[in-house]
């Protein structure tokens, strides 16, 4: 199958602002406490506002916010389409960052339904949802793939995932998600410290490009597979997930009832598929 020609989108455009260096004092098993510089991952406070409203106060790595303000708006099923959004404007200031998001009027009735009152933790995507009716969104099942994923496409966007990952091989302190074809090319990756926001970047990017088609590939994620990554992945209609780590109960579950091939534990050598196995090809190769 001949691969989507598209340029791949780095994470690494700027990523003065995503890392810092800092003294540290490092303490070997055995010898003398040496001081030395460590690069260490930059997480501070983002507050989204919608039309001047606060909204969530999110812990992010502070690159690429306009692609974690649509992505976040989109997945958050507060927008419908890109074109909701009128304007992003950033300002930082002594805490953080302010991301103010114009909306569309037809948009103000779903914010206000997802609502968040409560600061988010890092990695945390459901922090301060006022009722259980607001976890689970009200999302159609996925069609099934038009081309079935070959597993060589999977342990190839794994593998690429390990190289295209600049800010995690300075600090160590970062999650990534990868947007990768059928032949397993990765064409965007975005890094942070939150997984549910480097995921919110991917698709914000994705969003806004119109030379791939999103649903004739797979994300694949550095993280563990929860609920709401499968949640996230489904609203933008990729029909596949694939995770470095291990998957949930109730992210096996969703991805069963929204029609979602994920894999999990996905490593060099092997992965495991804990729903809709049947999107995958057969391959049989002599060891």
């Amino acid at each position: 199958m001949s691969s989507i020609s598209a340029t791949f989108t780095a994470a690494d455009t700027d990523l003065s602002a995503a890392h810092q260096a800092q003294s540290i004092w490092r303490q070997p098993r055995h010898g003398q406490r040496l001081t030395q510089v460590d690069a260490i991952a930059t997480e501070v406070p983002v507050a989204l506002q919608y039309n001047g409203i606060n909204h969530a106060v999110l812990l992010a790595t502070p690159t690429f916010l306009e692609d974690l303000a649509l992505g976040f708006s989109f997945t958050e099923g507060i927008i419908r389409h890109a074109s909701d959004i009128y304007d992003i404007t950033l300002q930082q200031n002594a805490q953080g960052y302010v991301v103010d998001i114009e909306i569309a009027s037809a948009c103000l009735n779903q914010l206000k339904q997802r609502r968040r009152q409560l600061a988010g933790r890092t990695g945390c995507g459901l922090c301060g949802l006022e009722s259980l009716s607001e976890v689970q969104r009200d999302l159609p099942m996925l069609a099934p793939p038009i081309h079935r994923y070959s597993p060589t496409a999977v342990f190839a966007a794994l593998d690429q995932l390990r190289a295209k990952q600049p800010l995690h091989q300075i600090t160590g302190a970062t999650h990534a998600a990868g947007w990768a074809d059928l032949n397993g090319t990765i064409h965007v990756v975005r890094e942070d410290v939150g997984r549910h926001n480097a995921l919110d970047k991917l698709i914000g990017q994705l969003l806004s490009q119109s030379s791939l088609v999103i649903n004739q590939g797979l994300i694949v994620v550095s993280s563990r597979a929860s609920f709401e990554m499968v949640q996230k992945t489904a609203a933008i209609g990729v029909p596949a997930l694939v995770a470095v780590s291990a998957p949930t109960s109730y992210a096996k579950h969703i991805a069963e009832e929204l029609g979602l091939l994920l894999i999990a534990f996905g490593r060099e050598k092997q992965f495991s598929a804990y729903s809709h196995a049947e999107y995958l090809t057969e391959e049989d190769h002599a060891s």
